[in-house]
């Protein structure tokens, strides 16, 4: 079992990591993004006033610190006039500031000697001891003027909103890990509470229901979670009663020998009593090796290891070899079986398992309708399609145990009927390997079981005919011929 908490802590660092990128970036872009224009603006309302200050700056020096005096009041800003000493190799000198302290820190102002060296209008946001600066650099004739306006203000904004924005980060990265804990909590509970009844299925408790009334994908997962426990458990009652049902079929023939046998140690017995005892134990070997047969049957089908023969295959022979083979057990019951089929019925499948299907088709029909019922055998061709189909005209199926009949080990009702209750199952198995099904109708009476299979064409086109063997009681066999198409 991993760890309670991990997927919560991986929810909640992938929660915690995207709102942190996301505000980082919303950082990264808003706060330089304002600064920048905070300080173009700034650069901009300088530049447009001491564009026209400076070139109406006099030629006579002496006037210089009074008009860059009185060019500071109007524009808010320090303003420095220097002299030009060199232009080969850009020198500056300060002939007027408007700051009466030491000019020496603008002395070589970039700014200015860009102007100076360019010859036109520079600026851009300088850093001296006192903070940051907006510098706009006029030249004009042989002098540079500087404008130089202190930032403080328009930067002061921008740590304002630095600030508020970092605070909202911090809030929004608690807010995410309060709400990412509890969100990852409730759904790693709901993913405990599926990993809790996926063991318990495992350990073979199919009992309590797998409950998510969730509405997203772990709602779907549980529900798809509880429809294998409903299937796991069906097929797990199906196994148990299947081994209950199948040592119940062994042990009443091998009890039943058992007890035969203790009889004919008995030497009191007559002749006629031995013998009779002899054949009800060759009935009781018969059914124990049919039980056998059939229950490998279904072990190969559950394997995907049933093997058939798939070749064209004369429906229309079957059914009186059907009918001979159990002409026997239709008269010792009563029953009175009939043969109809149509020559040429031709189909594509095993002739070994489809004698084993009528069989069980035949014998269900006997053993489970009472005596005096007719059963018909009948094949036709049906337009792609040939049939093979057993008709009763027994009591029929109730509507709601007719696809039952179809289990294992299942009995209409309970009842106690012979048999092991294999044979209809193992029927439709086969069927279904060799590319057919078996069905059944029993809307009213009759109640048919029918074989479908793929049809085959005859070898040889010819005319068909219709041929009707009756067996009634063990009565003698007759026998016609009705010409068809």
């Amino acid at each position: 079992m991993s760890l309670p908490g991990g997927i919560r802590i991986r929810i909640v660092l992938v929660l915690v990591g995207i709102v942190a990128g996301a505000l980082g970036t919303a950082y990264m872009i808003v706060v330089p993004s304002l600064e920048r224009r905070l300080v173009d603006a700034r650069l901009n309302q300088l530049q447009t006033l001491a564009v026209p200050l400076a070139r109406s700056l006099p030629s006579d020096t002496l006037d210089w610190q009074d008009r860059v005096e009185s060019y500071a009041v109007l524009t808010n800003a320090r303003v420095v006039a220097f002299s030009v000493l060199s232009k080969n190799k850009p020198a500056l000198a300060v002939v007027a500031d408007s700051r009466t302290r030491t000019s020496r820190d603008v002395a070589k102002d970039q700014v200015a000697l860009r102007a100076l060296t360019n010859g036109h209008i520079e600026r851009g946001q300088v850093v001296q001891s006192g903070g940051e600066y907006a510098d706009v650099a006029v030249p004009v004739a042989d002098a540079v003027v500087l404008f130089q306006a202190p930032l403080a203000d328009s930067l002061a904004t921008v740590r304002l909103v630095r600030e508020r924005l970092l605070l909202a980060t911090a809030f929004a990265l608690a807010l995410a890990l309060i709400l990412g804990l509890t969100a990852a909590g409730m759904l790693s509970h709901r993913l405990l509470r599926l990993e809790t009844a996926a063991e318990r299925i495992a350990g073979g408790d199919f009992g309590a229901p797998v409950v998510d009334h969730g509405k997203d994908e772990i709602g779907d997962l549980a529900r798809t979670f509880d429809q294998m426990r409903v299937q796991l458990a069906q097929l797990d009652n199906a196994r148990k009663e299947f081994v209950a049902n199948a040592s119940h079929e062994l042990r009443t023939p091998l009890f039943s020998i058992g007890g035969f046998l203790e009889l004919l140690a008995d030497e009191d017995l007559d002749e006629e009593t031995r013998r009779g005892f002899i054949e009800t134990m060759q009935g009781q070997v018969q059914r124990l090796a049919k039980l056998s047969t059939d229950l490998l049957d279904l072990s190969r089908v559950d394997a995907g290891q049933l093997s058939v023969r798939l070749e064209p295959v004369d429906l229309g022979a079957m059914v009186p070899m059907l009918a001979d083979e159990l002409e026997h057990l239709a008269a010792s019951t009563g029953h009175g079986l009939t043969a109809e089929v149509r020559e040429n019925i031709w189909c594509l499948g095993d002739d070994a398992r489809i004698l084993q299907i009528g069989r069980a088709l035949v014998a269900n029909a006997i053993t489970h309708t009472p005596a005096g019922t007719a059963v018909v055998l009948r094949a036709r061709r049906r337009h792609d399609r040939a049939e093979l189909s057993v008709e009763d005209d027994g009591p029929g199926i109730p509507p709601s145990q007719r696809e039952a009949v179809f289990g294992r080990f299942y009995r209409v009702e309970g009842g106690m009927a012979s048999g092991s209750g294999l044979g209809l199952a193992i029927a439709r198995e086969i069927a279904r390997v060799m590319g057919g099904e078996v069905r059944l109708e029993s809307v009213s009476q009759p109640t048919t079981f029918t074989l479908d299979l793929p049809a085959e064409p005859a070898p040889t086109a010819r005319h068909g005919s219709t041929r009707t063997f009756s067996r009634e009681n063990g009565a003698s066999d007759r026998a016609h011929v009705q010409q068809g198409s």
